[in-house]
């Protein structure tokens, strides 16, 4: 296992802290117009509320790299069986989260792979709103809906 360096808290200029000390990613899974989300466990910061699986990217790391890893870590998936389309970047200036839209095969199976998730669910684009979302990811939401609306007409 390469060198983790990335774990930490950063205070950002939004007046937030960020976890991830060199930005973080996240993998957006998506099949038959449907996103794979993970809802996460309490214990966990912003806990009990639903997103994508991300985290921390460590200083060696790309962005699809960094987004793998953590996908792989949190919900158990075979990473030859997505197909990378775009990037969302949410820029903070100092610290960044990178949303990878990714295809997923139709044999991609994911689980709850560790503590961190309580459930792993596919749900239709229109319906992610009816989620008790992560703060962050339902900022995001909006913008996501509209590139993934593009992608997928």
């Amino acid at each position: 296992m390469a060198h983790r360096d990335g774990d930490g808290w950063l205070e950002c200029g939004c007046g937030s802290k960020h976890w991830g000390l060199f930005g973080a990613a996240g993998l957006l899974l998506v099949r038959d117009k449907k996103v794979l989300l993970q809802h996460r466990a309490p214990w966990v910061h912003n806990g009990d509320t639903w997103g994508i699986p991300g985290g921390a990217r460590d200083s060696h790391e790309e962005t699809f790299e960094a987004a793998l890893r953590e996908a792989h870590e949190e919900i158990g998936i075979d990473t030859h069986l997505v197909q990378p389309l775009e990037t969302f970047i949410d820029d903070h200036g100092t610290w960044s989260y990178s949303t990878v839209i990714c295809n997923a095969d139709q044999a991609l199976i994911a689980h709850e792979q560790n503590d961190e998730s309580l459930q792993i669910e596919w749900i239709a684009f229109d319906e992610v709103v009816q989620k008790n979302l992560h703060p962050s990811f339902a900022k995001t939401w909006p913008k996501l809906q509209a590139l993934l609306t593009k992608l997928f007409i």
